[in-house]
């Protein structure tokens, strides 16, 4: 039922989500096509614009025609003779060119010959641009020109429109308008052609193209506006007043792009401008030089096309909603920022570095309705979610203490969520405490259980199995159990018990022994079990190996009762016998000696078991003392049996002190055995070499005799007890195998191991490592 449920929820948040995008997309889809939230985009690229204005170009003057001037010369219109003046006292300085932006479209009726020495004026500049205009006539696609005779002498005609935005803001223009195939170009790109050649890209000198049936637009920019100057105009403005009565330095126009326009109060055209916080409107000519000065700085600005913008409006939009749906809330929260903060950065700051103009202000607001919105959707199934789980919990039986309200935890009592989620709360509690109750009585059990799912991979292992698996490095949770366990086979057989295929797992035996590689026996319980929608595997594997382990001695104990000891036990008798009948063959002064060996014989048999059970099972008395000092003593005490074989004992190497933690008798002995096997084996006058030296953490005691080597297949059962490996090879050695199986128990539970290195004629040695430190007690 809960999974159908989790199901039914997951495909309803599948169609929220689904419907919220497209409602999103398509609401910025439809901001940006009608460009509705235009005006923030104003507001943006004037920010952007304003943190990255150029610096304004020195090159660049103008000539204003202010009020100071209008108050010194009279009334607008002047006479054009004092326009000719002016222009050639800025032509006596040799200027770039010179962009008269005053428009002579009638004859001076007053003062008829004033327009033939103005033409004259500028022909002898030969760099001089006039403006034009659209005319005013709509039935036509017309241009409104200078007088033929005053345009003669010009270099070239510009336009002088902009385009203003919807909050009366002139920020773009064209860089080509007129009349249909006569486009002329805008005033600043007719000054750079009056600059330079006819033939730079643009120019089309002073001719006036024919009316035309349309009036066309082409290359549509945007103005970046030059940085502006608290202290006085932007760029280097002189009076007109000034320059004609040669109150300006020597230089001034000297090399410059001269521009001579109206700047007075009511004269002229006045453009609103974002060319500062505090900057209202600026007049037409000083609009020209910030297009002039952004044409001399390299700088083009378009804006980008609708199809680009659409892109770069819906990907963030795209990205936040897919960050809402993955994401958790804070990680969502941080990723919308991120874009929104993005689109603000792109749409304000790049445009300068790419040349292309966005307009963020849809994908911004997609942005930010996209989390509130998905916010409010999931808080609304949040509220659904907890009434029906409380529903159920009731339906379940679960009681719900009544909440107790302190000043902490008050709840308001219109707050539909809280209380929500304070009686889930409850609930929730009360299961948390039975699953940590189950759970951990689960991993108190002594033996290793895991729980695994329907395809064997582990949800759950108590402690004893995570020790099982203690030398694997990774969690058991969440990986197959039949990996973890593939040394686990049949006891007899050798067969893997768990299959990589848990399907098979039905045709496992309830429960069956088995073994791992390290020489464990278990008792392997399978059982499978299914609870609500979920079902899976209970494996618990009960420890055998301390039990077969006493099975083991009491089958050897058996065995050496049986056959070791019985042996000599039923020689004497057998003597006894054969004494009490034939007399003459077996003496009485040869019966005792032979009874004696036997009797021998069948006590060393005894207390070599005894001591072997003893090192194997007693508790053992852990001191400090000089492990030096016991080697030494060990060679001294096989001073007699070395002397009678013939055979040279010699402590070769030592340290002066060599502190040990362990047990002094039990090492001695096992010392002991491995001195006295090499003294067995050594021939006459042969010698056994005995050293001790720190290898790390381990004190190694080396015992090296120069015997007849062990054979390597002879090895792996070097110290199982009763094994006598010389029995075919030397049977005069006397021995019944466990000397050897004491060494290795007494340095095994001291934390040690053995080495042997041994070749077929060339001798053995045993090297005994011995930990410095004892490690924790096996």
């Amino acid at each position: 039922m809960s999974l159908v449920r989790a199901t039914g929820r997951a495909q309803l948040q599948r169609r929220e989500w689904s419907l919220l995008a497209v409602v999103l997309l398509s609401l910025v889809t439809w901001l940006c096509v009608t460009g509705a939230l235009e005006r923030v985009d104003h507001l943006i690229h004037d920010a952007g614009g304003r943190l990255h204005a150029p610096e304004p170009n020195r090159d660049i003057v103008i000539v204003a025609i202010d009020d100071r001037s209008i108050e010194t010369i009279g009334r607008w219109p002047w006479r054009r003779a004092l326009h000719a003046q002016l222009l050639e006292q800025i032509t006596a300085q040799s200027p770039r060119a010179v962009g008269l932006d005053v428009l002579f479209s009638e004859p001076d009726a007053d003062y008829p010959g004033d327009d033939l020495i103005l033409s004259q004026a500028i022909a002898r500049n030969g760099s001089v641009v006039l403006p034009v205009i659209r005319s005013t006539d709509d039935t036509v696609a017309a241009i409104d020109a200078p007088l033929p005779v005053i345009r003669e002498g010009a270099a070239q005609l510009g336009h002088v429109h902009v385009q203003v935005d919807s909050d009366g803001v002139a920020r773009r223009l064209y860089l080509f308008e007129g009349p249909e195939n006569a486009l002329r170009p805008h005033f600043s790109l007719a000054m750079e052609c009056a600059a330079r050649a006819r033939g730079y890209p643009g120019c089309y000198g002073a001719n006036v193209p024919a009316a035309g049936e349309a009036w066309k637009r082409d290359k549509l920019r945007v103005i970046p506006f030059a940085k502006g100057s608290s202290s006085g105009p932007t760029f280097t403005t002189y009076s007109y007043i000034d320059v004609l009565m040669k109150r300006t330095p020597p230089d001034a126009f000297r090399g410059k792009y001269v521009l001579v326009g109206a700047t007075a109060t009511g004269l002229g055209d006045m453009f609103a401008a974002p060319v500062g916080p505090e900057a209202d409107r600026i007049p037409g000519v000083e609009l020209v030089a910030h297009v002039l000065n952004a044409r001399m700085n390299g700088i083009r600005i378009m804006p980008a096309p609708l199809s680009w913008n659409l892109v770069f409006n819906l990907l963030p939009v795209a990205a936040a909603l897919m960050a809402v749906l993955l994401l958790g809330p804070f990680a969502a929260l941080v990723a919308c920022a991120l874009m929104f903060l993005f689109m603000l950065l792109v749409g304000a700051v790049t445009t300068l570095a790419t040349g292309w103009q966005f307009s963020p202000a849809s994908g911004m607001m997609g942005v930010l309705l996209s989390y509130p919105l998905w916010s409010w959707r999931r808080l609304s199934a949040a509220a659904m979610f907890l009434s029906q789980e409380m529903h159920d919990l009731m339906q379940d039986g679960v009681k719900l203490p009544a909440p107790v309200i302190t000043r902490a935890n008050r709840i308001l009592p219109s707050d539909f969520l809280e209380r929500r989620i304070h009686a889930v709360e409850q609930a929730t509690q009360q299961l948390r405490e039975l699953h940590h109750f189950v759970s951990d009585s689960l991993r108190q059990l002594p033996s290793p259980t895991f729980v695994c799912d329907s395809l064997g991979v582990i949800t759950l292992a108590n402690a004893a199995a995570m020790r099982m698996v203690d030398d694997i490095t990774i969690d058991p949770v969440g990986h197959a159990l039949a990996e973890l366990l593939s040394d686990v086979v049949h006891a007899e057989s050798g067969i893997p018990l768990l299959s990589l295929n848990p399907l098979k797992w039905t045709e496992i035996p309830s429960q069956q022994e088995c073994r791992d590689d390290k020489g464990r026996y278990f008792l392997l319980l399978c059982k499978p079990f299914a609870a609500s929608t979920n079902a899976g595997w209970l494996v618990t594997l009960v420890d055998l190996t301390d039990m077969r382990r006493a099975q083991k001695q009491r089958d050897e104990a058996l065995n050496f009762i049986s056959h070791d000891i019985r042996s000599p036990v039923a020689s004497i008798i057998t003597l006894m016998e054969m004494h009490r009948e034939y007399p003459d063959q077996v003496p009485f002064a040869e019966l005792l000696p032979r009874i004696e060996r036997y009797a021998q014989s069948s006590l060393s048999m005894a207390e070599g078991f005894v001591r072997l059970a003893s090192a194997q099972s007693q508790s053992y008395t852990l001191t400090t003392f000089d492990l030096a000092a016991l080697l030494e003593e060990c060679v001294d005490d096989a001073w007699a049996g070395a002397r009678e074989k013939l055979v040279q004992v010699r402590l070769e190497h030592r340290p002066d002190t060599a502190a040990c933690w362990g047990d002094r008798s039990m090492i001695g002995r096992a010392i002991g055995n491995v001195m006295s096997n090499a003294l067995k084996f050594s021939p006459p006058q042969s010698t056994v070499h005995c050293n001790l030296f720190n290898d790390g953490t381990d004190w190694v005691i080396c015992i090296r005799d120069e015997g007849p080597g062990i054979p390597a297949e002879k090895r792996t059962s070097l110290f199982e007890p009763f094994r006598r490996l010389h029995e075919n090879s030397h049977p005069g050695i006397q021995g019944i195998g466990l000397g050897l199986a004491l060494v290795n128990t007494v340095i095994q539970r001291h934390g040690g191991r053995i080495d042997v290195v041994s070749e077929p004629g060339a001798g053995t040695e045993f090297r005994l490592h011995v930990p410095t430190a004892m490690p924790d007690a096996p």
